[in-house]
C-alpha cells in the first residue's frame, strides 16, 4: 500500500513501500492526513514519501527504511533547490540535524535511527493527547425552536429566557434558609382578621326581623345603621304552578247552537269546557 492510496477512514494508513513521486501530490496528501488526524505507519518510504515524518501521528518500525535525496525535475533531471528546501524544512528538527543537508544521492535512515531521534515506534501504543483548542459549541437548538414558536404565533422574536446563574441560585437558597427562621406571629401580624364568630347562647337574628327593624327606623326618622339588601321574590313550589299562574287566559271559541261537529276532536274538548263554565 502506498502513501497516496489510503484505506477508508478511520483505518490507519499502512505504507508498505512507496518510491515517491511529485512533491505537490505528497504535500496535499500530508495536509489531508494532518487535518483528519489519520495514523500513518511506514515500513519503507523514498523521496517525497519522507514528508510523512512531518506528521504528528506517524510511526515507524525498527526495521523500517527511509531514503532521502534532493528533488529534481523529471524532464531534464535538474535539481530543484526550492522544492528540495521545502522537503528539508518539513522534517523534524532532530532528523534535519542528523541529515545535515540533502544531496542527489540517497541518504538512508533506519526505523531504529528514527525512533532514537524521537519518532514513535509503531509497536508501542499510541497516546492520545488532549488538544488545547476548546471544542466547537453545538448549535443552540433551544433558541432556534423558541424563535420558530414566536414567529408561528405572529409575535416578535425575542431572546429566549436564560437560566439563572449559579450566583443567583446561591442567593436564592440563602434567602430561603433565612425565611425558615421567621415565626408564625411575624407572618400573620399584618394579615386582616376574619369576623368574630357569634356566641352560641345569643339568639340568631333572622332576616325577616332585620327587615322589620329597618322599616321601623325609617318610619321614626332615625338613621339606619345598615341598609339590608332587597330580598328576591319567593320561589314557586314547582315550575308547572309558576307557568300556569303567569299564563294569560285563553279565549275559547264559542259554540253555535245546532251546529254540526266539523272541527277535530281537540276543538270539541274546548267547546265542552266552555259549556261547563257557563
Amino acid at each position: 500500500m502506498t502513501y497516496l492510496n489510503p484505506p477508508p477512514a478511520p483505518a490507519p494508513v499502512i505504507v508498505t513501500k512507496d518510491v515517491g513521486g511529485l512533491v505537490r501530490d505528497y504535500q496535499a496528501q500530508t495536509a489531508y492526513y494532518r487535518e483528519t488526524d489519520r495514523e500513518v505507519r511506514v515500513h519503507e518510504c523514498h523521496s517525497a514519501c519522507t514528508l510523512a515524518l512531518s506528521l504528528p501521528n506517524v510511526c515507524v518500525y525498527p526495521d523500517s527504511i527511509f531514503k532521502f535525496h534532493q528533488a529534481y525535475n523529471l524532464n531534464d533531471k535538474q535539481t530543484d533547490l526550492g522544492v528540495s528546501e521545502q522537503l528539508f524544512d518539513a522534517y523534524p528538527i532532530a532528523v534535519r540535524a542528523r541529515l545535515g543537508t540533502l544531496t542527489r544521492k540517497f541518504r538512508i535512515l533506519s526505523g531504529k535511527d528514527l525512533i532514537a531521534l524521537g519518532i514513535r515506534d509503531c509497536n508501542t501504543p499510541r497516546i492520545m493527547v488532549a488538544g488545547v483548542t476548546p471544542p466547537a459549541q453545538p448549535p443552540n437548538t433551544l433558541a432556534n425552536a423558541w424563535s420558530n414558536v414566536m414567529s408561528a404565533f405572529g409575535a416578535k422574536a425575542t431572546r429566549m429566557p436564560s437560566r439563572p446563574s449559579p450566583t443567583t441560585l446561591v442567593a436564592t437558597r440563602q434567602q430561603t434558609d433565612a425565611e425558615k427562621h421567621v415565626t408564625a406571629e411575624a407572618v400573620f401580624a399584618g394579615a386582616p382578621l376574619p369576623p368574630s364568630r357569634p356566641v352560641a347562647n345569643e339568639p340568631a337574628v333572622t332576616q325577616s326581623e332585620t327587615i322589620k327593624v329597618a322599616e321601623a327606623q325609617t318610619k321614626s326618622g332615625e338613621p339606619e345603621a345598615a341598609t339590608a339588601p332587597p330580598l328576591p321574590p319567593p320561589r314557586p313550589n314547582s315550575l308547572s304552578i309558576a307557568f300556569t299562574q303567569t299564563m294569560p287566559p285563553i279565549a275559547l271559541p264559542k259554540v253555535i247552537e245546532g251546529a254540526q261537529p266539523i272541527l277535530p276532536t281537540h276543538f270539541l274538548a274546548y267547546a265542552m269546557i266552555a259549556r261547563l263554565n257557563r
